[in-house]
């Protein structure tokens, strides 16, 4: 399709704020600017992976990009975990780009061909870019509608923080405007592009004043989305037909699916079980009221738990709870159990200090949990400040009827979701410690080991503002690049020669 004739598409169906940027060329990318005077040693620790972690292979979902590949959380039952090596912290390397005045590369994928796929969101307008993978080049764009009002641009989410790269390598993006676009790949690296493929319009089921969340396909390719204002709904990819229910408790998290057809998605009161009916309108399978405080703790977007449901196996599903000191959670995930659906609850931090605003990592039976107390928005990090620690690991019991602390990490990762490489044994973390003496903010890409809890090591990312991730993950590309998304642009850190 020409330029002109996917102008006229585009406009032909309503969607002028939707615009295919075509490029020249590959466009080298400005670096992220640091910012401070005293930025801190740039490597801390020994070089060096840790140990391999055996855990069950997670299913390829049929219509998704490959595991590790398809989005924020890497794959359908969200794990957070790799099969390939990470960076090892060998002679470290950083690239970087930069979209002033600030656009966060949060949500990073790959195709089939290696190339970052991942929606930036700037305080005005998320952009779908396409970078290349070592260069950050940036070989593609596109424009997505622009970001509604909110009384906190820094904790929404909404209109492509959550999206997700199909078997097709199209990305599929809720936007600002009640819409999912199906945007698909063209050309090479030398004249890509992106074209609008499909758009499903629910403006019919979300309301007006309401924002969508996420949206991901189940194990039959049928298309599920959540709103912040709890809708549940399905989209029908081949007729468009949209069914939804109301579950009036706000939904503020992705979701997780598995090949059983359950879709898991936590509100800001319970856990929750969805499968569809035989039209395709979403039921619930189960509900169960988590403990909840009541408190929107500091570094929580809402009062309720800050996880997206994570997989765990054939059988569980992990998430934290919003008690003081918080919990971590497990139920039994099936549609019907014997007995109890709670299989157990662990306390983790402290009372008056734990929250997180990210999923859990879950490794076999074992589970990662962060601490985001106090992250309010950059501010919390900013001249020096910095939030509550730590990092905590959480195992299942090997009778499989309880739970328990297995470490304690002292390292601080104000707001992203940590990743875990089975290959390497390392937990990579984005670090940013307290500089009272000289009120630099610098952030560490920070590798732990996941058996222990002992840091390895950290390696400098960079210093100021525009290096805070603010929420966004760390991702580690099948090339073995640390990818992680900031206030200024997208960050890559690798192992040197």
């Amino acid at each position: 399709m020409t330029k002109s004739k996917l102008a006229s598409a585009l406009a032909a169906i309503g969607l002028a704020t939707a615009v295919a940027l075509v490029l020249a060329a590959p466009t080298p990318p400005t670096p992220i600017p640091d910012i401070g005077t005293s930025p801190g040693p740039a490597f801390i620790g020994t070089a060096g992976p840790g140990k391999h972690v055996t855990a069950r292979r997670v299913p390829r979902h049929p219509f998704m990009a490959r595991n590790g590949r398809s989005n924020i959380h890497d794959d359908a039952y969200m794990t957070d975990t790799y099969r390939w090596r990470g960076p090892i912290g060998r002679n470290m390397q950083r690239v970087s780009a930069y979209f002033p005045p600030g656009s966060d590369c949060a949500s990073v994928t790959f195709d089939r061909e290696g190339r970052i796929i991942s929606v930036c969101v700037s305080l005005t307008q998320p952009t779908l870019r396409m970078f290349d993978p070592v260069t950050l080049d940036i070989l593609a764009q596109f424009s997505l509608p622009p970001r509604t009002p909110s009384t906190n641009p820094f904790q929404d989410f909404s209109g492509g923080g959550y999206f997700y790269l199909d078997d097709q390598d199209r990305a599929v993006i809720p936007t600002t405007t009640h819409h999912i676009y199906v945007v698909a790949e063209q050309g090479t690296d030398a004249n890509a592009s992106f074209v609008l493929e499909h758009d499903y319009d629910l403006t019919a089921v979300v309301p007006t004043m309401d924002k969508m969340t996420s949206a991901l396909p189940d194990w039959s390719g049928r298309i599920w989305f959540v709103t912040l204002g709890g809708i549940v709904g399905t989209v029908d990819p081949a007729t468009g037909t949209v069914r939804s229910l109301a579950t009036g408790e706000e939904i503020e998290n992705s979701f997780a699916v598995d090949k059983t057809g359950g879709v898991f998605i936590v509100s800001d009161v319970a856990m929750y079980r969805f499968d569809a009916d035989a039209t395709g309108t979403p039921t619930v399978t189960w509900r169960e009221v988590y403990p909840n405080s009541g408190i929107h703790k500091p570094g929580q977007v809402d009062a309720g738990s800050g996880t997206t449901p994570t997989l765990m196996g054939p059988d569980l599903v992990s998430i934290t709870d919003n008690a003081d000191p918080m919990d971590v959670v497990v139920y039994r995930r099936a549609r019907v159990v014997s007995g109890d659906r709670l299989v157990c609850t662990q306390p983790v931090f402290s009372a008056g200090a734990s929250a997180t605003e990210n999923s859990l990592i879950g490794a076999g039976r074992a589970m990662i949990v962060e601490n985001n107390y106090g992250y309010s928005g950059p501010t919390a990090t900013s001249n020096g400040a910095t939030t509550t620690p730590g990092i905590e690991r959480v195992d299942m019991d090997a009778d499989g009827q309880g739970c328990h602390l297995v470490w304690h990490s002292d390292e601080i990762a104000p707001s992203v979701v940590p990743k875990l490489s089975l290959s390497t044994g390392l937990l990579y973390a984005y670090t940013k410690p307290a500089d009272p003496v000289n009120h630099n903010d610098t952030w560490y890409l920070t590798a732990i080991d996941f058996r222990t809890g002992q840091t390895r090591w950290s390696q400098r990312a960079g210093t100021g503002f525009y290096y805070n991730n603010n929420y966004a993950p760390l991702t580690i590309g099948p090339n073995r690049i640390a990818y992680v998304g900031a206030l200024g642009g997208l960050i890559a850190l690798h192992d040197g020669p």
